[in-house]
């Protein structure tokens, strides 16, 4: 219940903030309001769907690693831990960073769950993180937990997390415009004056709009994630060694009902989702399992 609640209180102090930073910036910007009776300024709300769009997306970012270590629980593991576990964990992602050619070692941390996951996020390459759970630590061998580190390695060295953040903040400003643009033009296709009143059609229209287009984004930025996975499975396979790859995701295949009730639907799941089948795979931001599996055993490793 605390958990629930402290995500809760998390999310809202998140938005406010992204509300809050949004507005001082349009106004420092002089971005005056973008419609009225007798049109729409299509520069002003262009700038005005990009701020919202991409902003929200680039503060989320920025604060992924504070919002992991306090949403998740995560227990840090210090550079100079003397525990076994923890110091082999350590000495993993620390050679597995080196091999990436990463230019720091990302923080670790280990939060406490059944489910075999485990998750990377962060601003940069210099300021990123990677967790597992402890589940993950119980019931892999070493070497599958390599492969499980090398793919979140990997993702922080292509730079994973700042290309989704992008892409987020770009869909959602052409979901933003597009709504906005096509609202007016109905709105104002049935008024037999120059000027018409926008009221509660416009509105409507604006949030039908922005259902049907959020809905088409999905699908290209769930299309992205998958392509995104593929790479970072071959990352990971190249790091660790294909066959240890191999194995750890023959392991969750074999853990991947298992669930935690205390989740609460965190948005930091990452190696644990497997994709479904058909056409809800649309929708899917991970492949698969069968799927990744095939690839990496039959691509030809850089």
């Amino acid at each position: 219940m605390m958990s629930t609640l402290k995500r809760i209180g998390l999310f809202l102090a998140v938005n406010i903030l992204v509300v809050i930073t949004i507005s001082l910036v349009l106004n420092l910007l002089g971005i005056q309001p973008y419609l009225s009776e007798k049109g729409i300024d299509i520069k002003t709300l262009a700038i005005f769907c990009l701020m919202w769009g991409m902003l929200g997306s680039i503060i989320s970012l920025l604060l992924s690693k504070t919002l992991a270590k306090f949403s998740m629980g995560l227990q840090m593991i210090p550079e100079n831990t003397t525990h076994p576990q923890e110091k082999r964990l350590m000495e993993i992602i620390t050679k597995l960073s080196k091999q990436a050619g990463l230019p720091k070692t990302p923080e670790v941390g280990i939060y406490r769950s059944p489910e075999v996951n485990a998750f990377a996020t962060g601003a940069s390459k210099r300021s990123s993180l990677v967790a597992v759970s402890s589940g993950l630590l119980q019931r892999m061998e070493e070497g599958e937990i390599e492969g499980v580190l090398g793919h979140e390695i990997s993702h922080v060295a292509n730079g994973d997390m700042v290309t989704m953040t992008l892409l987020q903040g770009i869909v959602n400003a052409f979901v933003m415009f597009l709504a906005r643009v096509l609202a007016f033009v109905i709105t104002r296709a049935g008024a037999k004056e120059d000027r018409v009143e926008l009221g509660a059609g416009y509105t409507l229209f604006v949030f039908l709009f922005e259902l049907l287009f959020m809905f088409l984004g999905m699908i290209v930025i769930a299309w992205f994630s998958r392509r995104r996975e593929f790479r970072a499975d071959e990352g990971g396979a190249a790091l660790a060694g294909r066959e240890k790859m191999v194995r750890a995701l023959k392991k969750l295949q074999q853990v991947i009902k298992i669930q935690d009730s205390n989740d609460g639907g965190s948005s930091f799941r990452a190696f644990k989702i497997s994709g479904p089948n058909g056409w809800m795979r649309l929708f899917s931001s991970h492949p698969p399992l069968e799927e990744r599996i095939e690839h990496l055993l039959e691509i030809p490793l850089r």
